[in-house]
Formats: C-alpha cells, structure tokens, sequence
C-alpha cells in the first residue's frame, strides 16, 4: 500500500469520528448543498481571476500608465498562486482545511479590495500578488475539501463539478472583464469579487464543520522550508515566465535566475531533510503513485498551453474571427470536458484509474497531432471539433488522476498530496509557455525573415499589413506549438507507465451528513 493512515484517535466532537483508516471526516451542519455551493464560487473568483484583466489592459494602462510592466499583472497573480500551494496543502494537513480556507479567502478579498483602490501600475501589481497569495489557498484546500466530503463512489460528481467552474470561468474570464471595463470602470473588475467571496465566506464558516482532533503536541510549523520553497519557485517562475518577453533567454537576467533557483532547490532539499514536519515531504516523489501522477500533471500542464494561449490568436489571425467568436472555439472544450469527467467514474471502476486515464491521455494525443493537418485556412468548425475532442479525452485523464491520487492517502496526508498535484499541472504550464512561445517565434522569425513575436504580428494583421504572409507565418507557428503540445502528452503517458496498475486504495467511512 502506498501510505497508511495515522493512528485513530477519540472519538471527534463536531465530526463522525475517525474512520475505518483512522482518518478524521468532515461534516457539514446539514446538507451538503451550501458548502459545495461555497466551493464553486470559491473556485470561480480563482479561475475568474487568472484572466478576466487581460481585456481590460487598455483602460488600465490609460489610468495608472505602466504599459512596460502591465505583464506582470497576469505574471503576478500566477506565480504567487502557484508557489503558494505546497506551503498551504501543508498548512491544511497540520491546522485543518477550514482555517486554511478562510484565511485564504480573506486574503484574496483585501487583495481585491486593494487592487480596486490601486493608483499606480506598481500598487496594482503588488496588490495582485496578494490576491494570489489567497489564490493559492482557495486552489489546492477546496479540491482537498471535495475529497474529504464525498466518498470515493460519490466524488466524481464534486470534481466534475469544480472542473467545469474553472474550465468556464477561465473562458469567461476575458469577456467579463471587457464587459465591466467597457460599461462600468475597470475597478469593478476587483469590486465585483467582494459580495462573491463574502457569501463563500459566510456559508464556509457556517455549514462546514471539522472534528476536533485529539489533542497532542503543538503542531510544528516548518517556516524554514516554506521559505525555501517560495524563493525558488518565485525564481524559477519569474525566469520562465519573462526570459524571451522581458529579456532574451541568453542573457544575464536569464541565466543568473535559473542559476540562483538551481541553488535555491539543493538548499530547500538540504532544509526539507532536516525538518520534522517538511513543507514538501520526500513521500510525495517517493511513492510510485504520487510521483507518476505528478508527472503526468505537469504534462497536462504543459500541452494545456497550446489551446488556452495560442488558439485563440490563431483563431483571430488565421481564420479572421472577433475576440468572442475565437472565444466560443476555445470554449468548445469547456462543453465535453465535465462531461466524460462525469461519466469517468464507470469507466475507472472496471479498468482502474491509471488505465482510465492512459486512454484519455492516448486520446489526446492523437487528437492534438490531428491539428496541423487542418486545412488552410479552413473553417471555424474544424478547430472547434478539435477542442471538443480534446476536452473529452481529457476528462477522462484529470479526474481519475486526481480523485485516484486523493483516494490513497489518509487525512492527513490529502492536502499536501492535492497540493503537489496541482503544483506540478501549474509549474508544467509555466514551463509550456515559456517552451511554446519561443518554437513559436523561431517559427515566425524565420518564415518572416527576421526577428518577431505572436503578439507583433496579431497586432499586424489587425492593422491590415501584408495579410496572407503574416497568416501563415502564425498558422505554421501554432501547428508546431500543437506538435508540441503532443509530444507533452507522450510524455504523460510514459509517466503513466511508471505507475502501479492498481492504486492503493485506501477503506474509508461515508460521512454522516
């Protein structure tokens, strides 16, 4: 078995008791409609928020100026939800997830609050970054509170659930903030988030309940590495996300940040040995299991950048769409995605779950290389179907993943094991799109015959330069990013390969609710 349960304690005030693992369950005050309820708005405003600036950079910039850095409004938010999740799946494991939760949303409000009162581009930026860090929280301990709520045999309709809320918030990020920026102001874009989160708030505090553990020793907190961790995937992140934008890949801002995130790394190994309650624990790539599936993860990661951030432009500079209607292209996927995530459980309890999802990852695969053998320019209907497929597939490679992941550890153990996955997806994303932007850009600058970017030449084509040269620079630019994009998913499916056939299901006890 791939992990074992802590030792079951008394019986726990306010919950049901251990169950049959030892593991603590969480209750809710009655149904459990108003916290599921809390979760998907939870999960929105993070999704939301990813995205909705992105067209409201104009009336942005026009207000505060910074149109140098405006970047790192996106970059920001995205590096501190990111490095910020091991540090709070850990923090749930030891504390519980409600606190977590809680403080997470808290967090992200007053960011919110800031961000609408911003009045620089600087004051703007750092106070995303404080979104993020709630971000990051809101993340990792709702999908680890889903796991804890629903028994195995129930879960795939919570995650199905959560899926669809950020696969259509993230579509709809973009169109919410234009239309808010267009006929309101863009600080309603922030103010918005307010009454959301504060609902989430009210209905967590009040309808989720967490047994009272048996009291032991003070849990101890490893600061140390949680440091450790943030400064080197802040360093990390900030080198992927800005070398080949901000500066040149071969250059000393470049090289001096992977040079000093390398060091920062051994130095966390070193710390995280030593602690006795590390921030990252060496079972999370010690088990087969939780290593396989946080490799795969990354690969999702990683080709998830082909459709999300090069479909678009290539539906607006190829095929000569608006924003919305290369909008509802990429959305196609967010349609069949929750859909065989919802069915996904049928299949995985007679095939597994590390079968399940290597037919899905198989699926995508040849899904992804079917794209450049679109014609050109072709018709709208022909990417759509693409992403239709696409998503279908990989409904059935996350959720088993994750549900199967989440299915073989205790309590408390769940949330650093949710966190790890999603780090991985969130890191592979990074790494995607600094790896895709530049094949993307050799492409255009040697079809181009010079040196040029994706953003130089959409902005190009929506001048109305030299059109049919500029298209199909851009269409042999997004078909090697989705050659790309599968050899990513080969990748996953050789990290599938390395996983037990069967995963190590842990027995656990329905809640009672």
């Amino acid at each position: 078995m791939d992990a074992g349960g802590p030792p079951a304690g008394q019986p726990l005030r306010g919950g049901t008791g251990p169950g049959e693992d030892g593991q603590p369950t969480v209750t809710t005050t009655g149904r459990r409609g108003p916290v599921v309820a809390a979760l998907m708005l939870g999960m929105a405003l993070a999704a939301l928020d990813g995205t909705v600036v992105s067209t409201a950079v104009p009336q942005i910039v026009g207000d505060l100026g910074g149109f140098s850095v405006f970047s790192w409004l996106f970059s920001g938010y995205l590096l501190a939800v990111t490095v910020t999740l091991p540090v709070y799946g850990k923090l749930s494991d030891t504390f519980g997830r409600k606190p977590v939760l809680i403080a997470g949303i808290v967090l992200f409000l007053a960011g919110s609050l800031l961000c609408a009162a911003a009045w620089s581009m600087a004051s703007l930026i750092a106070f995303r970054v404080v979104q993020g860090l709630g971000g990051g929280a809101l993340q990792g301990t709702i999908q680890t509170i889903a796991a804890d709520l629903y028994p195995l045999k129930e879960r795939p309709r919570i995650v199905a659930r959560l899926s669809t809320v950020w696969a259509v918030s993230s579509v709809a990020g973009p169109a919410v903030g234009g239309l808010l920026a267009a006929y309101a102001d863009w600080r309603w874009i922030f103010l918005i988030n307010l009454p959301v989160g504060g609902v989430a708030l009210w209905l967590i505090a009040r309808h989720l309940v967490e047994p009272v553990r048996e009291r032991g020793p003070r849990p101890r907190v490893d600061w140390q590495g949680a440091l450790a961790v943030f400064v080197t995937a802040t360093l990390l992140l900030t080198a992927l996300v800005q070398g080949g934008v901000a500066w040149p890949w071969i250059s000393a801002p470049s090289l001096g940040l992977l040079g000093a995130s390398a060091v920062c790394a051994a130095v966390t190994v070193l710390v995280e040995r030593r602690a006795a309650e590390p921030v990252i624990p060496g079972w999370v790539w010690r088990r087969r299991t939780i290593a396989s599936v946080n490799l795969a993860m990354g690969a999702l990661g990683l080709l998830m950048v082909a459709p999300t951030v090069f479909l678009p432009t290539y539906a607006q500079s190829v095929l000569g769409l608006g924003p919305i209607a290369a909008g509802f292209v990429l959305s196609a996927m967010t349609l069949s995605w929750p859909v065989t995530a919802a069915y996904a459980n049928r299949v995985y309890n007679r095939i597994g779950f590390r079968d399940t999802a290597l037919t899905g990852m198989g699926a995508a695969l040849l899904v992804l290389l079917a794209f450049p053998l679109l014609p050109y320019p072709g018709e709208p209907w022909q990417p759509a179907l693409i992403m239709l497929l696409l998503g279908a597939a990989l409904g059935f490679f996350q959720l088993p993943l994750l549900v199967g992941v989440q299915s073989t550890v205790p309590w408390a153990e769940r949330g650093t094991t949710t966190a790890s996955v999603l780090f991985s997806r969130q890191v592979g994303q990074s790494v995607g799109a600094a790896l895709f932007g530049a094949l993307a850009n050799a492409v255009l600058a040697a079809r181009l015959g010079g040196a040029g970017d994706l953003d130089s030449v959409s902005r190009a084509l929506a001048d109305g330069s030299s059109q049919e040269p500029l298209r199909r620079a851009v269409a042999a630019a997004v078909d090697l990013v989705f050659a790309g994009a599968a050899a990513a998913a080969a990748l996953g499916l050789l990290a599938l390969l390395f996983a037990p056939r069967r995963f190590a299901v842990l027995k656990e006890r329905r809640p009672d609710v």
